[in-house]
């Protein structure tokens, strides 16, 4: 059953991209930003990271913790991460179980879509079939001041 608004986030642990675990329990009291997308470096997900990346000074002021989240590698993620900048933190569902306990997961692979988590660990938002150049400021409004 895939997680609805107001419904505790499914924890998870997985390393980023320089292969330190991140758990979300260890998140807690603050909002965090999981935003799924399908691979590193491809034209609509690079558009989505620096849009985010873009708009990054916002998040932090909003204390909001950025996690994209693919099935790419962590040597993929730091290959991507730092060819555009990105600030935030990319990890690795090489397994795509993360993806499929979010309901992120269709036939095709893990589809473009984010959840924003609330401090105590649950589910405050969730935007399916997110559309790239223009997500960073759904968020924003999203996630307040």
């Amino acid at each position: 059953m895939n997680p609805q608004i107001g419904s505790p986030a499914p924890d998870f642990t997985l390393p980023d991209e320089n292969g330190d675990t991140i758990s979300l329990t260890d998140l807690r009291g603050q909002q965090v930003v999981l935003y799924f997308y399908p691979k590193d470096d491809t034209p609509g997900c690079t558009i989505e990271a620096c849009a985010i990346r873009d708009q990054f000074p916002k998040f932090q002021t909003r204390n909001a913790k950025v996690l994209g989240v693919s099935p790419d590698n962590s040597q993929s993620h730091l290959a991507f991460k730092q060819k555009y900048d990105l600030p935030f933190t990319l990890l690795a569902d090489t397994e795509q179980a993360v993806a499929e306990a979010y309901g992120a997961r269709g036939p095709r692979g893990v589809m473009r879509t984010t959840f924003v988590i609330d401090e105590k660990g649950h589910i405050q938002h969730i935007f399916e079939k997110v559309t790239p150049a223009e997500h960073a400021e759904e968020l924003l409004q999203v996630i307040g001041e």
